[in-house]
């Protein structure tokens, strides 16, 4: 038989919710008592303060780390043909063709200058030809498709390789 509600209105009348019942009636109904066990608590807490204290120093430690090898990231040029010339001068040419260094990018950190295959590693911004026909030589990387030799020889006299087509 279901109780009687006339005897004792208030629940329904009540201008709180139930779940806003003050802490004394909600422990009378069982309603927190998983929740006031200091044995649950405290280790919750602990688990929660040290994840907060992990996820705060992660950037720090990130920021801190250095890159994978000395010089920044191991990357790899855009695919084509890059044709080298030196610079010209005001009152000539444009710049003075030096078919000898052209070189194509095939695949990964491969290249072919002259019929003959070599490699390459591109760190950051530095190029150097591992092997092959231009083995030894340094360029920088200006920008996606524009290389200039590195090197202690002044800027005005280094040769500077620029991507001609995509093939």
């Amino acid at each position: 038989m279901p109780p009687d509600l006339s005897a004792n209105p208030a629940p329904l009348s009540r201008g709180r919710r139930a779940w806003q019942l003050s802490r004394a009636n909600a422990s009378e109904r069982g309603m927190i008592r998983a929740f006031s066990s200091h044995r649950l608590v405290r280790p919750l807490t602990a688990v929660l303060l040290a994840f907060c204290a992990v996820s705060a120093s992660a950037p720090a430690a990130l920021a801190d780390t250095p890159p994978p090898v000395p010089g920044g990231k191991i990357g790899t040029l855009m695919l084509g043909r890059y044709a080298c010339e030196l610079p010209g001068d005001a009152g000539g040419l444009i710049g003075r063709r030096m078919p000898e260094y052209d070189f194509t990018i095939v695949n990964a950190s491969s290249y072919v200058a002259d019929g003959v295959r070599g490699s390459y590693l591109l760190t950051g911004t530095q190029v150097v030809m591992t092997s092959g026909k231009l083995r030894n030589m340094r360029f920088e990387r200006v920008s996606a498709g524009f290389l200039r030799q590195a090197g202690d020889t002044p800027r005005e006299s280094t040769i500077r390789c620029i991507r001609a087509s995509r093939r």
